[in-house]
């Protein structure tokens, strides 16, 4: 007995886009490359064969967005390119195939099942209920457990950059990947860490704005001058009120830079000064010596090498109000 469906036409018809796809593709896509997928699958339905540049004409993008498109699905393996165009895999079976990789992935069952993981269960359920509305995908579940055992974090550190990343509205793997790196380059495994590092970046980022402030900046610090700040800050260990003196001797130079600045930071350095009435003793000292070679050279016509070692600072600390 044959079957046959009483109605053909396409205005009846759906086309089925799984649960999985909302859930592990959709927050890291752009909306043009949605579009791309979408289409591609009510193509592929039909195997319907199509050139990109009609599916750019069809879709009213770029050529050049069609083609990143395809790279990004391509690369994240929801399609497989061939010699005569393109497949659409199972994103149920991709899903299915990480969850079940032997040793390499935790499944949610398995980790509620293991006593020694109460306290990593709990967090990652927190995770799942707090930012994923309680239907986290399964490959996070793999890729939460391979983050604990790569960079040690304890469990409210692993929460705690789901926040972060939530936070900034970029909840999806390469930027939670990114932040996670960053944390661990910087020592952090601990709440307390955690709180530390974050009183720290919010120390730097005062200072950025108090140094903005007092140089009349109004447009945001290039990606340079704040490796410079934060060298002040972390490498030399110094802090604004020593800032503010380097950023005086500024006041009868007509465009100071950045440059400047870590020259007169770095001289410090390297000769250990560490606190404000250390440096202001220095320049006092190099002031009056200063004085009492120039003096000596009009009476004398002192030109030796004693001279000459002051020529480069006097261009450094050269400052009429100063």
């Amino acid at each position: 007995m044959r079957l046959e469906s009483k109605d053909k036409s396409i205005l009846f018809s759906s086309t089925d886009i799984p649960d999985i796809f909302f859930i592990e593709y959709l927050s890291s896509a752009s909306g043009d490359f949605i579009k791309i997928y979408l289409c591609l699958v009510f193509l592929a339905k039909y195997d319907k064969d199509i050139k990109i540049t009609d599916l750019s004409k069809k879709l009213n993008l770029p050529f050049n967005v069609i083609q990143a498109g395809l790279a990004f699905w391509e690369e994240n393996g929801v399609i497989t390119k061939k010699p005569t165009g393109y497949i659409l895999n199972n994103l149920q079976e991709i899903e299915l195939h990480k969850s079940y990789t032997p040793n390499l992935t935790l499944t949610p069952e398995a980790i509620k099942n293991n006593s020694k993981n109460e306290y990593r269960a709990k967090a990652i359920e927190s995770i799942n209920n707090q930012y994923f509305q309680g239907i986290m995908s399964p490959s996070w579940y793999s890729d939460i457990d391979l983050w604990f055992k790569k960079y040690g974090f304890d469990e409210q550190v692993m929460v705690a950059l789901f926040d972060y990343c939530f936070s900034k509205s970029a909840l999806h793997k390469n930027y939670v990947q990114t932040v996670a790196d960053s944390w661990s380059k910087n020592n952090i495994k601990t709440y307390n860490d955690l709180e530390n590092y974050s009183q720290k970046r919010d120390n730097i980022n005062m200072i950025k704005k108090a140094i903005s402030k007092k140089l009349g900046r109004y447009t945001a610090l290039t990606e340079f001058e704040e490796e410079y700040i934060e060298k002040w800050i972390l490498d030399y260990n110094y802090n604004l009120d020593v800032i503010n003196i380097a950023l005086k001797k500024t006041t009868s130079k007509a465009n100071p830079t950045f440059d400047y600045f870590d020259k007169l930071l770095t001289d410090w350095h390297d000769r250990n000064l560490k606190t404000p009435s250390e440096i202001e003793a220095f320049l006092a000292e190099f002031k009056n010596k200063n004085k009492n070679i120039k003096e000596l050279e009009k009476k004398t016509n002192y030109n030796n090498y004693t001279q000459r070692k002051y020529d480069n600072l006097n261009a450094l600390y050269a400052n009429k109000k100063g």
